[in-house]
């Protein structure tokens, strides 16, 4: 077991640090396996494992059904090493060829035995084995490599599934400690983390977690929420009639390319993101225009003024001026360095506007500041005052309240970094990996050849990355 826990660490297929887990929680651990994909020795290491743990267990079964995707690849190892029937299970049914959800060879009153990398919930070997039911096929035994002890195995049990698993994360993690590969003070937070957070098993059919947020909500369904600020309700109404969470950073310096880049690029877009300051022919007239296509193709238009300074200063900063924000931009931005004042001097102004402000939880800047307690301050200062405030400039989901929308800078097709420290993420990680709502997408636009078909590329990326992660089968 040493050896294993050692060769998962390295092959990070453990790690440690905080975390955004699919039900909403930060965790401080995440367990990955696919990174062994690229360690073959390991692979086959787990595959044996897994088959010996359900031999020592004395299990019976006909065939192998591993939970996709992250298990198929060590289902396949098995049957293939040791000439068992394997059964391939979709997550969903094309809507060609023979349309099923399992593929191989059923034989109605056979037993399959479900294999999985990682149990939390259990959930996911329940949703394997209503497939494999509803096929006729009788499952009762599950072998997982780990056991995250945070209840799953009792909710199987209740399922009328065995769980035998290799290892339990208690045990993992007292090996690395003793390794000294993780500290005291990270096996604590671990063993806090899993003490809070056991699911139980319902009275009814379903899960019955401590602290787990409902199934993701689809936009228009965000849209419709009681307590939802008025613009966000408005925005993600556009965002589903186009089929957009894209929005375009149009960080050019002519009022032509400006309107040029909103006329052309509007149908794809669901907000204009504007740094107005940079414009060296900027007039009233200008804003006006853009007010005329923001109308014309659907989208908000959103000042990048990032306000930070004391309430009485960004009160006249987003009233007045030359550029008098507050008259055309539907969103602005602010820091929460200087404390509520920055957000009630914005939201005199504003609310009689029926504007909206997103505060600065976190930044794509490498070395940001932004992070850890101040982004928990900055959530809490949204709860406070979420008559005006609709959201968050974030790498990630910060708040777990679907009120809040969640806007992501950094956004490019490849990943990397610019010279001046800006970190790029691919949208399906913005999206479907770090819960954010909607990708912030500059350069990446900007600088193509044909700008209109880039965008196209973004907003339908982001839009299936969406609809994925809230279980629906794109729609283009």
């Amino acid at each position: 077991m040493e050896a294993l826990a050692s060769a998962l660490h390295a092959a990070k297929a453990l790690r440690f640090g905080e975390f955004l887990l699919k039900s909403g929680l930060v965790s401080p651990v995440y367990v990955d396996l696919r990174a062994t994909a690229s360690e073959p020795s390991l692979m086959n290491k787990v595959a044996d494992l897994l088959f010996q743990t359900a031999e020592d267990a004395k299990l019976q079964y006909d065939s192998v059904c591993g939970v996709p995707y992250t298990a198929l690849p060590l289902a396949t190892i098995i049957c293939s090493t040791k000439r068992i029937p394997m059964l391939i299970r979709r997550k969903e049914a094309k809507d060609h060829g023979t349309k099923r959800l399992v593929e191989g060879t059923i034989n109605p009153g056979e037993t399959c035995l479900i294999i999985e990398d990682v149990v939390t919930s259990g959930s996911s070997v329940l949703e394997t084995a209503e497939v494999l039911r509803k096929e006729g096929l009788q499952v009762t035994d599950a072998i997982v490599l780990l056991d995250r002890e945070q209840g799953g195995k009792a909710v199987l049990k209740k399922h009328g599934i065995r769980l035998h698993s290799v290892c339990a994360l208690s045990q993992i993690l007292k090996i690395l400690e003793q390794q000294q590969k993780v500290s005291p003070e990270m096996v604590a937070r671990v063993e806090k983390f899993i003490r809070e957070n056991i699911v139980e098993p319902s009275e009814q059919n379903g899960l019955a977690p401590t602290k787990r947020i409902c199934k993701e909500m689809s936009f228009a369904a965000r849209a419709e929420l009681p307590g939802i600020h008025p613009l966000a309700a408005q925005l993600l109404r556009i965002m589903e009639k186009k089929q957009s969470n894209l929005c375009l950073s149009a960080d050019v310096t002519t009022s032509k390319e400006l309107l040029q880049l909103a006329d052309i690029l509007g149908p794809s877009i669901c907000i204009l993101k504007t740094h107005i300051d940079i414009l060296c022919d900027f007039s009233q007239e200008v804003v006006k225009e853009l007010r005329k296509f923001a109308d014309q193709h659907e989208f908000l238009i959103f000042e990048d003024r990032k306000f930070a300074d004391i309430g009485n200063t960004v009160k006249h900063q987003y009233e007045g001026g030359i550029f008098k924000i507050a008259s055309w931009s539907d969103i602005v931005n602010a820091h929460a360095v200087p404390g509520p004042g920055v957000v009630k001097g914005l939201k005199e102004v504003g609310n009689p506007l029926q504007r909206g402000c997103l505060l600065i939880g976190e930044m794509s800047s490498e070395g940001s500041l932004a992070t850890g307690d101040y982004t928990k301050a900055v959530v809490k200062m949204a709860e406070e005052h979420a008559d005006f405030v609709l959201g968050f400039i974030s790498g990630s989901r910060i708040a777990e309240k679907p009120e809040f929308l969640h806007l992501t800078p950094g956004v490019q097709m490849q990943t990397g970094s610019d010279n001046l420290g800006q970190k790029y993420l691919s949208p399906q990680e913005v999206i479907g990996k770090r819960h954010s709502d909607i990708i912030i997408v500059g350069r990446g636009i900007l600088s193509a050849c044909n700008q209109a078909e880039e965008a196209e590329a973004y907003r339908k990326l982001a839009w299936e990355s969406y609809l994925q992660r809230i279980g629906v089968g794109a729609q283009m």
